[in-house]
This record gives C-alpha cells, sequence and structure tokens, in this order.
C-alpha cells in the first residue's frame, strides 16, 4: 500500500486541531476499557490510603447515580465544553431550521450514527457556544450508555461533555423537568432540556461505510414512547457527512466479523468495529477521522400527547412521523450538503 503522507509545511493552527482530535479520539475509543484497568491497577498496587480513597470514590459513583443516574445537572463548565478545535478540524457546522422554544423539552432523534456519532458530539457536548447561539435557553444533553455512568473516570469525562444515561429512568429524569422559570432547576438561566438520542446506535455504526445512509429505525420505537410518556417534542436530526469520516473493515450481514460484533454487542452494548481512517502524519491509515464537512441539520418538532401508557397505534403514528421527516429532510438537504448526491439514497431499515 503506497502510503500518503502529510505535508510538512502544514499551518500550525491545522497541526493544532489534528492533536486535539487525536486526544479526544482516543480517549473516546480507548477510556470504556482504559478506565477499568487503571482502576484495578491502582487498587491492586495502590497504598491503604489511595485504596481508601477509591473506596470512597465508588461510593460517590454510586450516591450520585442514585440520585440523579450521575447527570451533570446544569450546562457544567463552559470552558469544558468548548472546543472549537475540535469542530474547526472537519469542520462540523449546524442547522437551524425552526425555532425551539424554551418552554418545553425535547427529544434529538439523531440519524445517522456513523462510527462515533461525531457531529452530535460536537454541537451538543464537546462545543455548545454554537448550539447556544441558535437555541437559547435550551440545554443540550447527548444519551449514551448507562454503563459508562458506572465506570469511574470515564463517567467524571462524559458527565462533564453533557452526557446522560439513555436509560428509561435517566431519560424520564430530564425530560419530565419542569419548565417554569422560577423553578429550582433553572437557576441557571436555561429552562429546557433537549436529549440527542442516536437512535440505531450500535447496530446502525455496523452498516456505516461512506457515502452510505442507512438508518436503522424501523423497529427503534423506544424515543417516541419516552416522547409521550413525558410530553416531549421530538425533533428529527440529519447528520450529512457523518459517515464519510470513516470507513470500517468489510463486516457483510453474514460474516464472521459481523457475527462476532453481534455477539459483543449482545452482551456489551458496544460493536467492537474496526475503524480505518487516517493519522497523526499521514493519509492512508490509522484511527483518527479524515477531514471532511459535516452538517447537522435540526428539523422541525413534532409535537406529542402526553400519556403514562402510550397507545401502540398512537406510538406507530409518531414513529411514521419521523422517519417520513428523515427523508424528507434527507431529499431537502442532501444536494446542498452531500458531494455526489446523486450517488447516495437514504435507506431505512
Amino acid at each position: 500500500m503506497k502510503i500518503e503522507w502529510a505535508p510538512l509545511q502544514v499551518p500550525l493552527a491545522r497541526r493544532l486541531q489534528t492533536l486535539v482530535t487525536a486526544c479526544f479520539t482516543y480517549t473516546i475509543i480507548s477510556m470504556p476499557l482504559l478506565a477499568w484497568i487503571m482502576t484495578g491497577l491502582l487498587l491492586y498496587y495502590g497504598c491503604l490510603i489511595l485504596r481508601s480513597l477509591l473506596m470512597i470514590y465508588f461510593v460517590i459513583i454510586y450516591k450520585d447515580y442514585k440520585k440523579n443516574y450521575g447527570t451533570m445537572e446544569g450546562n457544567g463548565w463552559s470552558f469544558y465544553r468548548s472546543n472549537p478545535k475540535y469542530r474547526n478540524y472537519f469542520p462540523v457546522e449546524l442547522v437551524k431550521t425552526v425555532e425551539l422554544p424554551a418552554n418545553k423539552n425535547y427529544i434529538l432523534a439523531c440519524f445517522p450514527h456513523g462510527i462515533l456519532g461525531t457531529g452530535i458530539c460536537v454541537n451538543m457536548g464537546m462545543d455548545i457556544a454554537r448550539w447556544l447561539e441558535l437555541f437559547p435557553q435550551v440545554r443540550p444533553k447527548i444519551a449514551t450508555l448507562d454503563h459508562h455512568f458506572k465506570t469511574p473516570i470515564l463517567r467524571d469525562i462524559v458527565r462533564y461533555w453533557g452526557m446522560v444515561s439513555v436509560s428509561k429512568d435517566s431519560l424520564g429524569y430530564l425530560l419530565s423537568k419542569s419548565n417554569d422559570p422560577k423553578h429550582e432547576d433553572n437557576r441557571d438561566g436555561f429552562t429546557s432540556n433537549a436529549v440527542a438520542i442516536l437512535v440505531g446506535g450500535a447496530q446502525e455504526a455496523m452498516d456505516s461505510y461512506p457515502g452510505q445512509y442507512i438508518l436503522t429505525l424501523k423497529n427503534r420505537k423506544g424515543f417516541v414512547k419516552m416522547a409521550i410518556r413525558t410530553g416531549s417534542s421530538i425533533v428529527p436530526t440529519f447528520s450529512f457527512g457523518e459517515v464519510d469520516i470513516y470507513d470500517q473493515v468489510a463486516n457483510p450481514p453474514e460474516s464472521l466479523l459481523r457475527r462476532f460484533q453481534n455477539v459483543f454487542k449482545k452482551f456489551t452494548g458496544i460493536s467492537p468495529l474496526l475503524p480505518k481512517g487516517r493519522g497523526m502524519f499521514n493519509y492512508s491509515f490509522g484511527i483518527l477521522p479524515h477531514r471532511r464537512r459535516i452538517v447537522q441539520v435540526v428539523g422541525s418538532p413534532i409535537e406529542v400527547v402526553k400519556s403514562d401508557q402510550p397507545d401502540a397505534a398512537y406510538v406507530d403514528k409518531i414513529h411514521g412521523e419521523v422517519m417520513k421527516a428523515l427523508e424528507k429532510m434527507f431529499e431537502e438537504y442532501k444536494e446542498k450538503y452531500i458531494p455526489n448526491t446523486k450517488q447516495n439514497k437514504l435507506i431505512i431499515q
């Protein structure tokens, strides 16, 4: 394989963007496993004081999860959620189509997942200034795997990025919060929570290839039921270009690799992908994402009638509206945001 090396005369700003992106990428990919290894080593080799501190830390994690499922209230520390170098590496853009009034809560049904869900993570987690400019008084949150909030070290990283547990109880807790400006939960000046859910999850990630927009949605209705139970509006969002920043090792449905990924996902909720990107100093191989534009388009809210016991027919109706909205959004914006758009089709499975 011929290696395409990065030129020596690269502006410092771009070098810094690559460095920041590498730090984020290695953290996201390695930390779920590395956190447990580090904790085990500290428990095994640490002195009595260190072990005692770890025990106190475990109690804090347990009590915090019992209290609010590990959620960081409000928007957290602004400097921790301000990383323009990561945004500008691709770059990642955010497009507003309608207002999101701050007098209600929202579930953002986000597609496609891609390998890492990078567009959503940037706009609603790691660099939220643009979101706050477009949607004032609406707190951006990203739902991710529940066990991340029970994992030492990792839970503190994802919490400060504005991530929350995707468990039913956690989502119910956030989406049932008051929108009254005078409520104690809204002392930060924000009156709404917008929780992004990458609905297709690990299953959709396994179908992520450049130029292929394959959504896992037909049998995913849990987010609709949650919206109805909490009275939250559903906002379809589409990240154009998300699938183009990574390729991955081929894993056809009946291949040995796909069967292994399915078994691993069944027990962990994570699909062990083999991404193909670029390196720090080359463009041919590595696990860094390619510099390709991602545009997250935020669609119009789909209103729901609140009910503690969602009717199956009503769930199907709202679910159908979400699919139609995504199809319409894809057709409306693909020529503007996707190169060689005639080769791209939207597949919902």
